[in-house]
């Protein structure tokens, strides 16, 4: 007691380094008082109670590392020490060495991480593996599916029962058992001390968080302390389970152990239980323990799963009433207990789950049942409903396996399930019964989704029941009878009146009457459908067995006739249902095959007469009525049902075809309509169990594939050999299907197809095709059509009947009968009608042509039509031709003394020279300026106008933005404050952020385009969520012809003709010093200039509209020259010539640019652009500088030194060309030296230029005082200085208009050429040379080496799109792995890779918002700010979708670069199928980028997709 006191009043020391010893004491007092004590459990939670709220219950709120200090030295130590009985190293080592890793991976999936399933290996969808487990396993080669888990699961690596072949990876190999010698003798007598502690406060906050929501209690604060050690203790749990096989087994055997009070359950089941009164943090721990523990154990998963079972209605409803998702809910662990076969068995034996499950769903939907006791969900809660639909998903998990060996206890209780589960059947049939609407239409839509929605949860459950039952005789035969009696029990439709006789053809049907169009019917028929699949040879009423079946094929008939149209959509929708894919093999496909089953047992003339009373068409063809509304519709619908009876057989067990032989016959008809990609086919076709539709097996059988290009997706083509299996009756065509294959049908001459033939006991179904009805009702067609009674038939009925013929001649031997029956016909008086050319046809046993056949003569006679009148214009055209070609040669020969007194070689040698002598740009040997006159039509008034400086404006849309397609340093920004800054003056050479302007090429005239954005000012505002379309604050519209994203327009400015001659300049002087100052553009034009002038800086430098900023003028020339630098930028990255594969719109806009550029200096003051050559106090030094950006200033700008304040004066015409000459030359030699400071490489070349070179290095060398080796090879320098002079080469060519050499419109001998149109020396070193005595000092040199600058390659670095690896599963695998930097929570993160600089960022999260001009953004948002300039382009990796991004407020979704095997895009990872990285798409992506085309993708998209909800894109 003395140590204890002592160690007790000298905790409170702060003294580092006492701190562990004291700890140390601490500990080992403890643990001899929890040795010694009577009952070591109380005393240690003695302590517990003490010590917690001294560590979370502090005055002083501490950092969570000291908290995790204390926890760790003051509780967990001490439990470790006690637990191992020595020192916890020394322990874990003894544990390590008589134990070994678990063959069971177990690794617990958070919300949103990749997980894999073997398409080939796995038991059911269910089982899955981590990435790392996958990519070390065999399943990697396989047909595997890929998708995002929504938590609460865990890898099933290891499990024998998960997979056919290859269980574990190569890190979960099977090892030896580990051995609970090593740690009996730890658990003995503390086994229940801390999972005492753990439930107890885990669960105490059951009592006080209240599953009311928007309630607040107050909660003591060692309440709280507790609850927080609870959550720290359950991890440490995992921790110490990790240890060791024994650790785990001991901890199951406590967790499991029944209590020793009655009526208590053990401690799993009372955390289970407790489960939805924990907050979600308290219920993540303890599911993650029990995956650990518990789920690894084969024994003790059996052992849990009983509990489970046990407790399971009550968890359902917990789960029911709770408002967290399941994932999180302990509802969620079914999914690992139920799927494994061997376990699902022994819970139907032991606990009878099926009738547990069906039970607790009948529980929990008895309040909507109704008097009849059938279901009706009107006014229902959505929320709960679609949880309780979660439960049917626990019932197809128990029977997803079938048994191969059945024991009688096995038999006894899934027969008492299956009487359970058609308890719930029973509450299913007949419900939401129809009545048709006569009158007014109905009021109120009813509810009818909740029927449909439990009809598609219990789709592959009926499926699998089936199984089950099939795969037994005896419970085949014992479920039959079951389900027969629920069928008689079942008086959802009573009839209202005794059975009558009817009469036709001299039979006599015996049967109730009964009217669809006037009695209540529903389409709901579980028992009835189920019944039919379940028939055995069997002898009863078969009229009562086919009733209810043939009343909902009548009731979609009459559907389709628009009897019902009062009734509503609601109607309309649940008989869409009932035949789309989803729904149709448990409901539409059951009831045909009922029908098939009632047709092959029953008389035919009874059978038939039957489907007419039901079609209400019996009076009509027995002749007691003349007409009837929708007479004619319900004929058509009646004849197709028959030929559906009689002539679908792919079914097995009605014919001798398998499930392949079906899925490839689906497949053709998908495809006879047309070309459908892979996924489109897959929606086509019906899902089993394990969601596989057979697809992949029968694909290449029957279609041919068509890669995709940079767009769009694959498609299949049906081959040419399977059309002959193609039917246009085929029964699963929708209406709009329907549609579509009218052309097919009346194109292609297709005879129908012969069927299979039917099993022996159903083969008695052709006996239809000779029964007296049948002949009675075709021929009461077939006299309505050749009496010509317009209103009592349709081609579509002719066509039907047509068909029935085809059957009958095709599949039945008595063609002689039947023409006797039909022969009256025969003699009708109109011969010539199609209907007699259709009889004469079929009777004379001639079927080579049916109404397809004849369509297709029709059609093959108008394409011969149209062929003959394509040859006639063609010989037309070359007579035309030939005409033109003989008046040319008569031309040619009356004026022949013309052509032989020109000098021919003299004259081509002249021209040779003058082609010559005007491909120059530059100086005084410059060829002179096209004078042709430019007329554009505009494209909103459609007028015509030529292009002058005193003619009213004519403009270009265009679009002006930021850009960092050419930086050198991408995230570096440059100051946005123009003054006292260099950077709009003389651009560094890093790109950093430049300006760019272009334009879509469509031309307005400037009052027109004023009108038009206007009009869309005042149309747009009232517009939702316009303003993620364009920005009207900031001048944003679309083009009104291609809608591309504009926010200027760019005035046309003819080019100036100049020649030069001096006499005409002298005049011209005189003039305007007589004259004074006249304006040299017309009012619109100059207005236009001022609007585009004002926009380029206001983006550029994103700052206020000011058009009397002195920085206007630089912006627009910055603005030129690197647009010109990013369409150089294109040309060289794509290998196409300079010129001559420019696109329209390019060039357009690259001459409206520099023109606009040009008249700069015009419209802006003159003293403003003189101050720039003054201003040299911060000029930059020579490497600092990108010289294209002060070639393009400077040409543009030394004009302005002619300028006098009182006359506009300008620089001659040679003193132009010798400025533009100079300042060439100048710039040239500079940026020559920029790339030789620049460059490391060495070489020793030979040749004339190498030795200039060498000369000049020399020179440089002089004054660099050994700043670097300066002896790069002479080519390399060629290649630095070309992309500049390829620059200058469209500049001039956009200023003067002198057309360039041929040699540049082909990639090939450019350095000549550009040298030659630039006026150059083609040994441009030559220019020192020639200047020696100018640029001898290089004194500019000497302030660049007065310190270490970070100098700029050349030719620059070209940028593209980050590299991506070929297979997606690698940039899954890295999105696993990423954590992000600023968040140690484990919810579900956004991985998103910038495509720019391949950061990897953590989007739409709180954790990495920031705050960008004064507004909250996301991480993209903010990252697109610095490395994009505002643009920015991120691949969000576990959506598989690219983000563009133009601002803080628009961006849009465009399709990841990646696709399937099917040539297919997988946003969300919808399908999982494996994804691999398309070459063409991504380069187009990066062509997206490289064009700065990403604004003008946003906005059509955005301007196409009709947006209800606005995005919040600031915060991606």
């Amino acid at each position: 007691m003395c140590i204890q006191k002592f160690t007790e009043g000298h905790i409170k020391f702060t003294c580092k380094d006492s701190f562990i010893l004291k700890q140390v004491l601490l500990s080992s007092v403890v643990l001899q008082e929890w040795r010694e004590a009577v009952d070591s459990a109380a005393e240690l939670l003695r302590y517990l109670r003490e010590q917690v709220p001294q560590i979370y219950c502090l005055e002083k709120e501490s950092s969570p590392q000291e908290e995790e200090e204390l926890v760790q030295n003051r509780l967990l130590h001490p439990l470790e020490c006690f637990l191992f009985g020595e020192d916890p190293q020394e322990g874990l080592e003894k544990l390590k060495q008589g134990s070994t890793s678990s063959q069971l991976c177990g690794r617990v999936f958070k919300e949103g991480e990749t997980v894999y399933s073997c398409r080939d290996c796995a038991i059911d969808p269910t089982c899955v593996l981590c990435m790392d487990c996958f990519q070390d396993s065999v399943h990697k080669g396989h047909r595997y599916k890929m998708h995002a888990s929504s938590g609460g699961g865990f890898c099933d690596c290891g499990d024998v029962e998960a997979w056919k072949i290859g269980p574990c990876c190569s890190k979960h190999d099977p090892g030896v058992t580990a051995s609970m010698v090593t740690v009996s003798y730890i658990i003995a007598g503390k086994r229940d001390v801390g999972g005492a502690y753990f439930f107890h406060s885990v669960s105490s906050n059951s009592e006080h968080i209240s599953l009311q929501p928007l309630r607040v209690e107050i909660l003591h604060s060692a309440v709280m302390a507790h609850q927080s050690f609870a959550l720290r203790l359950g991890s440490w749990f995992q921790q110490i389970i990790g240890y060791s096989v024994g650790f785990r087994q001991a901890f199951c055997q406590v967790a499991l152990e029944p209590s020793t009070e009655r009526d208590r359950p053990c401690l799993i089941s009372r955390l289970m239980l407790h489960d939805a009164r924990m907050y979600k943090g308290a219920r993540k721990i303890v599911h993650e323990l029990i995956f650990c523990s518990l789920l690894m154990e084969t024994e003790c998963k059996r052992l849990f799963a009983i509990e489970f079972t046990k407790h399971y209605k009550q968890l359902q409803k917990d789960f029911i009433n709770d408002d967290h998702e399941r994932s999180i809910s302990i509802t969620a662990l079914s999914v690992q207990i139920f799927t494994v076969p061997t376990l699902a068995r022994q819970l139907i034996e032991e606990g009878n789950v099926i009738k547990v499950i069906v039970d607790t769903v009948m529980d929990l939907l008895r309040e909507h049942l109704d008097a009849n006791n059938r279901f009706h969900f009107q006014g229902y809660n959505s929320d709960k409903f679609f949880r309780i639909q979660v439960i049917f998903h626990d019932l197809r998990y128990i029977l997803i396996s079938k048994p191969s060996l059945w024991t009688e206890e096995l038999r006894k209780q899934f027969l008492e399930g299956f009487k359970v589960f058609l308890g719930l059947l029973n509450c299913m049939q007949g419900m939401e019964e129809v009545k048709r609407q006569f009158g007014q239409h109905i009021e109120v839509e009813p509810e009818w989704e909740a029927g449909f929605s439990i009809q598609i949860q219990l789709r592959h459950i009926l499926a699998m029941f089936q199984d089950w039952c099939s795969c037994d005789d005896k419970i085949l035969l014992l479920a039959f009878e079951e389900c027969l009696k629920a069928l008689l029990r079942c008086n959802n439709q009573p009839f209202h009146s005794e059975a009558t006789d009817y009469y036709m053809c001299k039979h006599i049907l015996h049967v109730r009457p009964y009217k669809v169009s006037q009695e209540p019917v529903s389409i709901h028929l579980p028992i009835s459908r189920l019944l039919g699949c379940l028939l055995l040879q069997e002898s009863f009423d078969y009229t009562q067995f086919v009733e209810y079946p043939l009343r909902c094929v009548v009731l979609a008939a009459q559907v389709t006739a628009e009897m019902w149209r009062r009734n509503g959509l609601s109607l309309v929708s649940q008989i869409y249902y009932y035949q789309d894919v989803k729904c149709r093999d448990e409901m539409y496909d059951k009831d045909i095959l009922m029908l098939q089953i009632a047709a092959s047992k029953m008389d035919p003339n009874h059978f038939l007469m039957l489907i007419l009373l039901r079609f209400e068409l019996f009076e009509i063809f027995n002749g007691s009525c003349s007409s009837k509304d929708q007479w004619n519709r319900l004929t058509e619908e009646m004849l197709y049902l028959l030929i559906i009876i009689v002539g679908e057989r792919y079914v097995p067990g009605i014919s001798q075809v398998t499930k392949e032989d079906v899925t490839m016959r689906e497949v053709i008809h998908l495809l006879c309509i047309e070309p459908m990609a892979h996924s489109s086919l897959v929606k086509g076709l019906p899902e089993n169990e394990s969601h596989e539709t057979g697809l992949e097996t029968v694909i290449s059988k029957v279609a041919n594939f068509k890669k995709p290009g940079v767009s769009g997706h694959g498609l299949y083509e049906v081959k040419k050999e399977c059309l002959a299996e193609f039917n246009p009756f085929f029964y699963h065509y929708s209406k709009s299907q329907h549609s579509k294959l009218s052309v097919l049908s009346l194109s292609s001459a297709l005879r129908p197809p012969v069927p299979p033939p039917f099993c022996p006991a159903f083969s008695s179904i052709v006996r239809l095709l000779c029964c007296d009805v049948l002949i009675h009702v075709l021929r009461r067609v077939l006299q309505r059509a050749v009496e010509d009674r317009a209103a009592q038939w349709t081609e579509a009925m002719i066509q039907r009947v047509d068909f029935s013929f085809f059957n009958i001649f095709q599949g039945f031997p008595l063609k002689i009968e039947i023409s006797n029956h039909l022969s009256p016909l025969q003699s009708c008086e109109k011969t010539e009608s199609s209907i007699n050319l259709f009889l004469r046809q079929r009777f004379s046993r001639s079927f080579t042509l049916t109404c397809f056949w004849l369509a297709q003569s029709a059609q093959d006679k108008e394409k011969a039509e149209r062929k003959r009148k394509a040859e006639a214009a063609k010989l037309h055209r070359q007579k035309i031709m030939a005409q033109m070609s003989a008046m040319q040669k008569n031309f040619i020969e009356s004026n022949k003394m013309l052509y032989e007194n020109m000098p021919e070689s003299g004259v081509q040698g002249d021209c040779a020279m003058e082609q010559k002598e005007l491909c120059v740009a530059v100086g005084p040997h410059r060829g002179s300026t096209p004078t042709e006159r430019e007329v554009l039509t505009c494209i909103l008034c459609q007028e015509e106008q030529e292009v002058a400086a005193q003619a009213p404006a004519m403009v270009l849309t265009a679009c002006v933005q930021r850009s960092t397609v050419l930086t050198q340093c991408r995230g570096k920004t440059l100051s946005n404050k123009a003054e006292g800054s260099s950077y709009p003056l003389f651009m560094p050479p890093e790109l950093a952020v430049g300006t760019h302007i272009g334009t879509c090429g469509h031309v307005m005239h400037a009052t027109c385009w004023q009108k038009y954005f206007e009009a869309i000012q005042n149309t747009t505002r009232n517009r939702l969520h316009a303003e993620l379309i364009i920005d009207l604050e900031n001048g944003e519209y679309l083009c009104p012809l291609c809608k591309s994203l504009c926010n200027t327009v760019v005035p046309l400015i003819p080019l100036e003709p100049l020649t030069l001659n001096y006499l005409s300049r002298w005049i011209q002087i005189l003039s305007a010093r007589i004259k004074g100052l006249k304006r040299k553009f017309s009012d619109s034009i100059a207005e236009m200039l001022v609007v585009c002038a004002t926009t380029v800086h206001r983006v550029g430098l994103q700052t206020a509209p000011n058009e009397l900023c002195p920085y206007v003028p630089v912006m627009a020339w910055n603005t030129c020259a690197f647009t010109i630098q990013a369409i150089e930028n294109i040309l060289q990255g794509e290998d196409k010539p300079l010129f001559g594969s420019l696109q329209n719109r390019q060039l357009a806009g690259l001459k409206a640019a520099v023109q606009f550029s040009a008249a700069q200096r015009l419209k802006s003051s003159q003293a403003v652009v003189q101050r720039h050559f003054t201003d040299i106090e911060n000029t930059p030094s020579l490497l600092e500088v990108d010289f294209f950006h002060l070639l393009v200033g400077l040409v543009l700008s030394v004009p302005s030194l002619y300028q006098e304040e009182a006359v506009d004066l300008q620089p001659s015409s040679v003193s132009s060309a010798y400025n533009h000459l100079h300042i060439l030359h100048l710039v040239t030699m500079a940026h020559l030296l920029q790339v030789i400071l620049s460059s490391t490489v060495a070489g020793g070349e030979e040749g004339e230029e190498a030795r200039a070179a060498a000369e000049l290095y020399a020179t440089v060398s002089q004054h660099t005082e050994g700043y670097r080796c300066l002896s790069s090879p002479w080519f390399q320098l060629r290649r630095g200085i070309t992309p500049f002079l390829r620059c200058a080469a469209l500049f001039f060519n956009g200023l003067t208009g002198v057309p360039p050499p041929e040699e540049l419109s082909s990639t090939a001998g450019q350095m000549e050429a550009l040298c030659s149109y630039l006026a150059l020396p083609p040994n441009v070193f030559q220019l020192f040379q020639e200047h020696k005595e100018t640029v001898t000092p290089l004194s500019a040199i000497t302030k660049v080496l007065k310190g270490e600058i970070q100098t700029i390659r050349y030719p620059r670095r070209r940028n593209h799109l980050i590299e991506l690896p070929e297979d997606y599963s690698a940039l899954l695998n890295q999105a696993s792995h990423f954590q992000c930097p600023k968040s140690t929570d484990d919810d579900r993160k956004h991985p998103t890779l910038c495509l720019f600089c391949g950061v990897m960022l953590c989007s739409q999260s709180v954790c990495c918002q920031t705050q960008l001009d004064g507004d909250d953004v996301g991480a993209c948002t903010a990252h697109a700010a610095t490395c994009g300039a505002g643009v920015g382009m991120f691949l969000r990796i576990r959506e598989c979708e690219v983000i563009l991004m133009a601002s803080k407020t628009r961006g849009s979704t465009y399709p990841a670069p990646y696709l399937d095997d099917y040539g297919e895009t997988d946003p969300q990872l919808g399908r999982g199928n494996p994804l691999h990285l398309c070459p063409e798409r991504y380069r187009k992506l990066n062509q997206l980028w490289q064009q700065h085309c990403i604004l003008e993708e946003i906005a059509r998209s955005l301007e196409v997709v009709n947006i209800m909800f606005a995005f919040e894109w600031q915060m991606l």
